[in-house]
């Protein structure tokens, strides 16, 4: 009879186990590999599968300083730090749902001491006992697959950290040095201006010219020592972001010169399906699908029995009452099937809190995929325009330049007056500082497509 029942259970847990492969509880993840082809609108560079962001980024920062700037992020900024943290802790999710296929083991002694009928007696126990869940219904394969995908998704993200703080030190490097050159340029500006004035007071003293330009003039001498005041005070506000990004305290920045920088003018964004590959927040949230889903096939498990091995090995000195041997072996093994019925209906609940959970997950990879395209697109836009721009300031600030010095020379002959060398000066300095921003926005949107098109990773 005990064969025919062992043979009874057997076929109706080989049954149920193909039932549920059949249902897809034991079925692995397939990762989504297909992008849309117009994901960079009309800024594509056709086919081709070279890419800037496989390009190191030491041959794309190539200024001494900003390397040095970015190595020391990379070793001391704190959120990188707190990034690799979350790395562990993946790692120790890993390793308990690997140790969840062992059976659980415990030593269990006990000892006790009872007078009976003026005769003292002791006894002891010296039990370990194991249980085991037998994993087939997928419920421990499901939750070691979701910790693995767990454990590859904060990788992707202390990638993600990583390159974004390499962009966001070049980033803030390069707003350095643009604030070092509207620096230079608005204190050349002011030497120029004090020129300016005190060659009106000396007209004034022969006579050709008033109080009223000399006043004018003076004051816009007064703005322009303020607007000195300003940058010096938006460049220690920088550093201290700059600091903050290297992990320390407030700390002197060396650096270069904005008319020293090269970067790479050759940049092609490669195929959009390459995005899902070379972009550490896009394989994150490919990873986070791959979570839910096994997350799911788990919640499915949970509606589902389960078959637990049980057992025990030891000594006692006491069994039913009666006193024994000292060292007495004891032994059991069971088995038990767990069928949830009254809990059935949280289960299902939880399988459809998992269900939503996955398809949010799919609408998360989409919206991330999407604002990726996005990036691309708006950092090439950015460089092109700033490119095309960049020779039409380069024009200006030559012609108001030729204007200011007309108007310098032409006034000390006393044939024009102090308010066109007022505007020649100040259309000047607008146009520099301008053109200077410029040349800034150009140099930020590479940094934008190189981290758009995933740069950075080791």
């Amino acid at each position: 009879m005990k064969k025919y029942i062992s043979a009874f259970l057997y076929i109706c847990l080989s049954a149920i186990t193909l039932t549920l492969s059949g249902c897809g509880i034991y079925g692995k993840y397939h990762p989504t590999t297909e992008v849309p082809d117009n994901l960079y609108g009309n800024v594509q560079s056709g086919d081709s599968a070279a890419n800037f962001g496989l390009v190191r980024w030491q041959d794309v920062f190539t200024d001494p300083y900003l390397q040095q700037l970015i190595e020391k992020a990379l070793s001391n900024n704190i959120d990188l730090k707190i990034a690799r943290e979350h790395v562990k802790q993946a790692e120790a999710g890993l390793l308990g749902a690997k140790l969840a296929y062992l059976p659980t083991i415990s030593l269990v002694p006990s000892a006790g001491f009872s007078p009976q009928y003026d005769i003292k007696q002791g006894n002891y126990d010296l039990v370990a006992q194991a249980q085991w869940e037998i994993d087939i219904f997928g419920r421990t394969l499901n939750g070691l697959r979701g910790a693995k995908a767990a454990k590859r998704m904060t990788e992707d993200y202390e990638q993600a950290a990583r390159c974004g703080l390499i962009a966001a030190v070049a980033e803030v490097y390069y707003t350095l040095l643009m604030l070092d050159a509207q620096l230079a340029t608005a204190e050349q500006t002011s030497v120029t201006w004090s020129k300016t004035a005190n060659t009106i007071k000396r007209m004034k003293l022969a006579g050709m010219a008033n109080e009223a330009a000399v006043a004018q003039l003076e004051a816009t001498q007064y703005a322009i020592n303020t607007q000195v005041i300003a940058i010096k005070e938006s460049i220690n506000a920088v550093e201290n972001s700059m600091s903050l990004l290297l992990g320390g305290t407030r700390m002197e920045i060396k650096r270069n010169t904005l008319a020293d920088q090269t970067l790479p003018t050759d940049m092609q964004t490669g195929i959009p399906a390459q995005l899902l590959y070379n972009r550490p927040d896009v394989m994150a949230a490919q990873e986070a699908m791959a979570q839910a889903f096994y997350a799911t096939n788990l919640a499915r498990s949970n509606c589902l029995p389960s078959l637990n091995l049980s057992g025990l090995i030891g000594w006692t000195n006491h069994s039913y009452n009666v006193v024994l041997d000292p060292m007495t072996l004891i032994s059991s093994l069971a088995a038990s099937l767990f069928v949830p019925i009254f809990n059935s209906g949280r289960n299902i609940a939880q399988v459809r809190a998992a269900k939503s959970q996955q398809e949010e997950s799919v609408m998360q990879f989409t919206k991330v995929v999407l604002a990726a395209g996005n990036e691309v697109n708006e950092a090439l836009i950015k460089y092109q325009t700033c490119e095309q721009k960049s020779k039409l300031y380069d024009k200006q600030v030559e012609a108001l330049t030729r204007a200011m010095n007309s108007t310098q020379l032409t006034m000390q002959h006393g044939s024009t007056t102090y308010l066109e060398v007022l505007n020649a000066q100040n259309t000047l300095l607008n146009a520099q500082l301008t053109q200077i921003a410029n040349q800034t926005e150009q140099n930020l949107a590479v940094v934008k497509l190189y981290h758009a098109l995933g740069g950075g990773k080791e």
